[in-house]
């Protein structure tokens, strides 16, 4: 019932949307400046845009400068899957890069969240993306997507790419990409990551618990089940879907601070009314990938909240593939370089290093902690810090790697 009231009040408004966004635009004149019109061209736009869409925004990178030279990029699908597409961002150069997975959260918005890390790694890698679909466009036939099918996924995705590769894997899939390592590596798989970045990603929730972390255990798993899940409402192809509804996701993130959000779109109308065209761009391009929402299907929501935010199954020894235990001490091979930020309040520090102790048969030589002042959650992959600081500190890393094999 919850998705379809959703679904109900935003068909009601959508054609009033829809209206104000062609209005705006029919008003709009770029020498009226803070005249009537452009005050309600500027309200209608605004309006227009604080809406929820479903749809994966585009990446948007048709090139990147390697070498100080322009080449093209191309987005080609290297494998696809009913829950996810690995993605090639394919380079027009002759270089020869160390290839790269980015291993992408499935966590209420679409990996275009992490476009600006694309970018920044295609300089010198040739990258790939876990480019997760919206659950409620997958039909009921294809099954469930629990944490076990994320993790494999990701060795699917990787064999796919073939030996040689590395992975970096940002916030919510370090466990999954750090079981997945371990898995390979008891394997002896040839396609094992020869480096694994794990950036401000929950290893283990017990160390230093954040808000986030304290709501996760406030409840039961029951409760989150009868209060969170929905069935995907006609005439979307996943209809009678479980799925935790993304634009659930997103209100919890919101609520968090709601009066910066209220503040921007305010900004986003002076802006417009002053002419301020760049800055009124900025807030445009933000927004437009923050309410973007990816519905998560309810098997891999619930088991994540569970086996992560919960009982702690990786740091206790406990988590499992299937009928397999994993066990971190199997990689041996890998290089493990561990990224926080130092005023993250959703994944806070101590969570994500805590892999550099559950890696026992990882040479200390290959291990490499980085703490970056300054930043938040988004600011370890996203920002100038991320371009300037941390990104050398994982390319050093990808490439020191590649030469020791």
């Amino acid at each position: 019932m919850l998705y379809r009231a959703y679904q109900t009040h935003a068909d009601l408004l959508s054609p009033t949307r829809l209206a104000a966004q062609y209005l705006g635009k029919a008003l709009w004149h770029d020498k009226a400046d803070r005249s009537l019109t452009r005050r309600f061209a500027s309200a209608m736009e605004v309006y227009s845009r604080m809406r929820l869409t479903h749809t994966r925004p585009p990446y948007g990178i048709d090139s990147v400068m390697v070498d100080d030279e322009e080449v093209a990029v191309h987005e080609e699908a290297a494998l696809v899957t009913p829950f996810g597409t690995l993605l090639h961002f394919r380079k027009e150069s002759n270089a020869v890069h160390p290839p790269v997975l980015l291993a992408a959260p499935l966590s209420g918005h679409f990996a275009t969240l992490l476009r600006e890390t694309v970018r920044t790694l295609l300089r010198d890698h040739d990258v790939y993306v876990t480019d997760w679909h919206n659950a409620r466009d997958v039909p009921l036939w294809h099954g469930g997507f629990g944490l076990d099918d994320y993790t494999l996924r990701i060795i699917d995705f990787l064999e796919a790419i073939g030996p040689g590769v590395h992975m970096v894997a940002v916030c919510q899939p370090c466990v999954a990409a750090l079981a997945a390592t371990a898995l390979m590596g008891e394997d002896d798989n040839p396609a094992a990551p020869r480096s694994l970045t794990l950036m401000a990603g929950p290893v283990d929730c017990r160390v230093n618990p954040t808000t986030v972390n304290k709501l996760a255990n406030d409840r039961s798993i029951g409760w989150f089940e009868r209060n969170l899940i929905s069935h995907v409402p006609w005439p979307h192809a996943g209809m009678m879907r479980r799925v935790y509804p993304g634009f659930l996701q997103l209100s919890a993130f919101m609520s968090m601070n709601p009066d910066r959000h209220k503040q921007q779109f305010a900004k986003l109308y002076r802006h417009l009314v002053d002419g301020e065209i760049e800055q009124a761009d900025t807030i445009r391009t933000f927004y437009d990938e923050y309410l973007a929402v990816n519905d998560l299907p309810a098997e891999f929501y619930l088991e994540t909240v569970e086996r992560v935010f919960q009982t702690y199954d990786l740091p206790r020894g406990k988590l499992t593939v299937g009928e397999r235990a994993v066990n971190p001490a199997a990689i041996r091979r890998t290089a493990l370089l561990t990224v926080e930020g130092e005023r993250d309040d959703i994944c806070s520090v101590g969570q994500t290093v805590a892999a550099q102790d559950l890696c026992t048969g990882v040479r200390p030589y290959l291990k490499t902690h980085h703490l970056q002042a300054g930043v938040g959650h988004y600011g370890v992959f996203s920002g100038s810090k991320w371009n300037a600081q941390i990104y050398p500190r994982v390319r050093e890393t990808i490439h020191t790697a590649t030469e020791l094999h």
